[in-house]
């Protein structure tokens, strides 16, 4: 075994160009491979953490003005919610778990000297899950239903608003002048919104009560289940539309009167672009590898073409054909996975690089606001690449084996005579 992998790189150093040509398209096809993949990974990733900071089986209605006349009253009017409608989403729609209303108001916010205007939203318990909100374990807690059973006059502020009003305080239990209401602090929210001014969270019959005596509102989200596919969530989006034209007194067909914001819906369709940009780009990288593959086995059908003298001689000397087979079988698989494995490094680091270089571009970044993300992780999965790599070798191998073999059976004589 020494011999032969003495002879083999004896012919490798012998052939340095022909083995650099060889090896530089099988390290560019997997290195192609890897960084397609990293970059429909890198994408999809992106896409995939804007969703992440809401539910993403949320509907979210706004109530707005009809735009067309309906049942005798004309276009124009103003839709808004009140309990019946927050009821009749909890009961009659069977998809719906979670029915969270909102009011929103604006309000100046004041501890000791500190002040400021902020907006402050009257919420159930299931705005946290919903919002996807971060209450740390020493930052107290959310708003719970014995708050709004009771009417407490409890509240939660955003990091924001916590470090303008209390700077290095502990806000966990102070009171809060709201308007001119007291409130007292049970938790402060960590998560980082990308747009909009800091929010101050209190229960929702207490603001019903206190900043909303007609009981109207304008939001109210929920979340779903059981909706898969892009078809049963439009179907679903038309039949809540119904109902609640049928509950408001407007047309079904009024897009005007109440918007719905489907997110997953929103969700399917861009799982779908993506799974398509995958496919895409695997087939370009699958075929780029199979360009390197075709370089090997023309390559290695010029080095058996031109050793053809030489395994005539050894076949005259009594070599034996498995012999011949098995140098130029090994040869080539050597050379697709040394230089395999060149471009797994390559491609690899080139991902992780990429990777490192944008996470610290983001911890240096870091603001009082977030980014919208377009490109996370661009790394690939490690099976991925085994994969590539053992695809690659059986086919060195192959590319060896067939001229090896047809080389082989030329008789000592013949192959003696070729020049």
């Amino acid at each position: 075994m020494i011999d032969l992998f003495q002879e083999i790189s004896h012919t490798l150093k012998k052939n340095k160009l022909r083995t650099a040509l060889t090896g530089l398209s099988v390290s560019w096809g997997i290195f192609i491979l890897i960084v397609l993949l990293g970059a429909g990974n890198g994408l999809k990733n992106g896409v995939s953490e804007n969703f992440a900071d809401r539910a993403v089986n949320r509907i979210t209605l706004w109530a707005g003005y009809t735009s067309m006349p309906h049942n005798g009253l004309q276009s124009g009017r103003r839709i808004r919610f009140s309990d019946k409608e927050i009821k009749a989403l909890e009961t009659d729609v069977k998809e719906s778990s979670m029915v969270a209303p909102r009011l929103d108001t604006s309000q100046p916010i004041a501890f000791g000297a500190e002040s400021g205007n902020y907006t402050l939203l009257g919420i159930t318990p299931g705005y946290a899950e919903l919002e996807a909100l971060k209450i740390e374990a020493n930052d107290g807690r959310f708003i719970n239903q014995l708050d709004l059973k009771t009417n407490n006059k409890v509240i939660v502020l955003d990091q924001k608003i916590v470090n303008v009003l209390f700077k290095k305080t502990n806000p966990i239990g102070k009171h809060v002048k709201v308007g001119d209401i007291m409130y007292q602090v049970v938790g402060v929210n960590s998560k980082q919104e990308m747009w909009g001014t800091p929010t101050a969270y209190i229960p929702f019959t207490t603001a019903q009560l206190i900043y909303n005596p007609d009981k109207k509102i304008r939001n109210i989200s929920f979340t779903v289940d059981g909706l898969n596919t892009k078809e049963e969530n439009e179907q679903f989006n038309q039949s809540l539309r119904g109902l609640l034209g049928r509950l408001l007194n407007f047309s079904p067909d009024d897009r005007q009167a109440v918007w719905i914001n489907n997110t997953q819906e929103q969700y399917i369709e861009t799982q779908k672009v993506f799974s398509a940009i995958t496919i895409f780009v695997s087939v370009i990288g699958i075929l780029t590898l199979i360009a390197g593959i075709v370089g090997v086995s023309n390559i290695m059908l010029v080095s058996v073409k031109e050793r053809t003298r030489e395994i005539g001689i050894r076949k005259a000397i009594g070599a034996p054909p498995r012999s011949i087979l098995q140098t130029v079988v090994v040869e080539s698989l050597v050379i697709t996975t040394i230089f395999g494995y060149i471009g797994i490094l390559v491609g690899v680091g080139l991902t992780e690089l990429v990777n490192f270089v944008m996470e610290q571009a983001t911890a240096a970044a870091a603001s009082e606001e977030v980014q919208m993300s377009v490109f996370k992780d661009p790394t690939v999965d490690m099976r991925y690449i085994l994969f590539a790599t053992l695809i690659l070798i059986i086919a060195g191998a192959v590319a060896g084996y067939l001229p090896a073999r047809r080389a082989v059976r030329i008789k000592p004589i013949e192959a003696m005579r070729q020049e």
